[in-house]
């Protein structure tokens, strides 16, 4: 069997399993459809491997035929597992109105004249809390509901985004000198087909944009490339984290042109004060990260050890220590480096960043799955076939930390168990080359001495 055959198999699999997880999310809810979705990115794992092996030009069209079923699928269900996708659509019919998102509850009076039967009651957290999302995720909402008002305008348009990234993915393939199918790591993968083309995430944007940094990093375009990713900071804060791989000491233009993109998207949402942080706050206390507990390693700690005092801190203080020296490592580099190596310091940084804070959602992760493609490492393999889980919530507990520990411990042990796996086989490999250059191994008898004879 030829591998573009085999390639077909994994894709009708795929569209089969994506086409079917509806209705196994009907009947057993969570479970079904976590288990579809690994099973689902375990054929994408393997069609990454045959995608390799089969004519380039022929595997592609079928990598994209088959991303374009599978996105069609997903878009004609409504939102299965979240309805963060109504507030969008909320902040961007408020600004259409000429309205300050962050200035009123969607509850509020004011708004009366806003609501409808379809959006406005599937807002979560409507009667008090302000949007928490920041102002380039925002001019995302009010220019993707120029085209419509409701989540498929939204989810059309972050599906149109995706076509952007598997754009800049096939280029940066090629110019790596490998074979453009392999964006199927991308396109098949299940995270971005029901977090995108379902659900309708705004990470697909923190995605979008990350993708177009790492381009414009590899083509030289360092400054570029820090704009582009204070534009995903100012969508999800989290990309912070890879901030530093897009500037050298010594170097203002791009911190300079960095604090003038902060500054021209928030000067617009300004008249409402200090709350233009919206409810990021309150988030971060539902969430537990006030407490600590939202933190995976303190709430494991804490339910090990008890609440120690100090958890938080000496969780946070090993975080910078870690994050600082990896920081510097990357600042050490030449200004212009090997382009894979540029790549792993960027999906390091950002997998550390996810690490630390531990996110509660799976959809958090959608930034590393263009990663998937271009490192094709265990690490992100792992942490993006099994964030998953994160949808399964433990029964019994209104606490997040409870909530959330024991899925969070398959997520961040597996991770874990893969990267001291790869740095055991990384050690292994530079000893075994190491002894190889250094000559013709000792013999293990004697040459003074025949060997023994039975």
């Amino acid at each position: 069997m030829t591998a573009l055959v085999r390639l077909a198999l994994l894709g009708a699999a795929v569209v089969v399993l994506t086409a079917v997880t509806p209705t196994l999310f009907e009947f057993w809810r969570e479970p079904a459809f976590v288990t579809a979705g690994i099973a689902t990115g375990l054929i994408t794992l393997l069609a990454a491997r045959v995608a390799r092996e089969a004519p380039e030009k022929a595997a592609l069209a079928i990598v994209l035929v088959v991303a374009a079923v599978t996105r069609m699928v997903a878009l004609a269900e409504p939102p299965l597992l979240s309805t963060d996708v109504y507030r969008y659509v909320w902040d961007g019919r408020v600004q259409g109105a000429g309205l300050n998102p962050y200035r009123w509850v969607p509850a509020d009076p004011a708004l009366a004249f806003l609501r409808d039967a379809e959006v406005y009651p599937n807002i979560n957290r409507a009667d008090y809390a302000h949007t928490a999302y920041p102002p380039f995720a925002q001019v995302v909402f009010f220019l993707a509901t120029r085209f419509g008002d409701g989540v498929d305008a939204i989810r059309i348009a972050f599906v149109a985004g995706e076509a952007v990234v598997a754009t800049l993915l096939t280029f940066l393939l090629a110019r790596l000198g490998r074979s453009r199918a392999g964006v199927v790591a991308y396109a098949w993968h299940p995270l971005a087909i029901w977090e995108i083309a379902n659900a309708g995430h705004v990470d697909a944007v923190v995605a979008l944009v990350l993708t177009g940094a790492v381009t414009a990093l590899l083509l030289g375009r360092r400054v570029l490339g820090a704009v582009l990713t204070a534009c995903a900071v100012l969508t999800k804060p989290y990309a912070f984290a890879v901030l530093p791989a897009f500037w050298r000491p010594f170097e203002w233009r791009a911190p300079t042109l960095v604090l003038v993109v902060v500054a021209a998207l928030y000067a617009p949402y300004l008249g409402v004060g200090t709350e233009v942080i919206g409810f990021v706050p309150g988030y971060l206390r539902e969430e537990g990260f006030v407490a600590g507990g939202g933190f995976w390693p303190v709430a494991l700690a804490r339910f090990l050890g008890g609440d120690l005092p100090g958890l938080v801190e000496i969780h946070l203080g090993l975080a910078a220590i870690v994050f600082s020296a990896m920081v510097l490592r990357i600042l050490r580099r030449p200004a212009i480096y090997e382009p894979d190596r540029q790549i792993r310091d960027v999906a390091g940084l950002l997998v550390l960043g996810l690490f630390v804070l531990s996110p509660n959602y799976p959809w958090y992760y959608l930034p590393l799955v263009p990663f998937v493609v271009l490192t094709g490492g265990g690490v992100v393999w792992t942490i993006t076939l099994l964030a998953p889980v994160l949808h399964v919530e433990w029964p019994g507990s209104e606490d997040p930390a409870t909530r959330f520990l024991v899925w969070k411990s398959v997520l961040n042990g597996g991770f874990i168990v893969v990267a001291l796996a790869g740095f055991a086989l990384r050690r292994a490999a530079s000893a075994w080359s190491h002894r190889s250059s250094a000559g013709p191994v000792a013999p293990l008898v004697s040459p003074t001495r025949s060997p023994v004879r039975s």
